[in-house]
C-alpha cells in the first residue's frame, strides 16, 4: 500500500486508492479492537532495507503524500518487505504468522490484480482462510479488479465482504 505511483497508470491507482482509504482505516480501527495484528508487506523500491522511515521517503510524492500519512503503519503493527508481487514470496511471512497463529487473513492493497491475487493464491496453497473487503481492493482496471474477486471467491474460496460488514458498521 505504501506506493510511488511513479508508473504508467500511477495517477489513475493513486485515485482509486485515495478514495479507497477511509475503508481501509475502518478495518484497520477494526482489527485494532479486536486485537487481531496488523502486518503490512511492502515494496522495498531498491531500497532492500525494511527501514520503513526509508520507504516512506523514497515513496512520498505529490500523488503519494497524502494517502501515506493515512494509512502509514503505527507502532505496534508488523512491517516486512517483499521482491516481488506475493507477500509471502521471498519474506518471513509464513514465519511470522505461524508465531502469531493465524489461521484466517484479511487481505487488502493495491493492485488488486497483482499483488493482492498472488498473496491470496499464496495463501490458499498455504491452507489459510481468506477475507477480501472488495472496497479496500482496487486495480487500474475495474474489470481486472471484479474479475479478480470472483477469481479469490470460486477459485481461492475467500470470503468477498465489504469493510462495513467486517467492522459491523452495516
Amino acid at each position: 500500500m505504501i506506493n510511488d505511483f511513479d508508473f504508467d497508470m500511477g495517477e489513475l491507482l493513486s485515485e482509486k486508492t485515495r478514495k479507497m482509504v477511509p475503508n481501509l482505516l475502518r478495518v484497520k480501527e477494526h482489527a485494532r479492537k479486536m486485537k487481531w495484528p496488523i502486518i503490512y508487506i511492502n515494496d522495498h523500491y531498491d531500497t532492500w532495507q525494511a527501514d520503513l522511515s526509508t520507504i516512506l521517503s523514497a515513496c512520498k510524492n505529490e500523488k503519494s503524500q497524502e494517502i501515506i500519512d493515512q494509512i502509514a503503519p503505527d507502532g505496534d503493527d508488523y512491517f516486512l518487505i517483499k521482491p516481488k508481487h506475493s507477500a509471502f514470496y521471498g519474506t518471513a511471512l509464513e514465519t511470522l504468522l505461524n508465531k502469531l497463529g493465524a489461521e484466517k487473513l484479511i487481505l487488502t492493497g493495491i493492485a488488486g490484480n497483482i499483488c493482492v491475487l498472488f498473496t491470496a493464491n499464496d495463501a490458499y496453497m498455504r491452507e489459510y482462510k481468506l477475507i477480501i473487503p472488495r472496497d479496500c481492493m482496487v486495480s487500474n482496471n475495474d474489470k481486472d479488479n471484479e474479475y479478480t474477486l470472483t477469481v479469490m471467491e470460486n477459485v481461492l474460496l475467500a470470503k468477498i465482504t465489504s469493510s462495513k460488514d467486517l467492522a459491523g458498521d452495516s
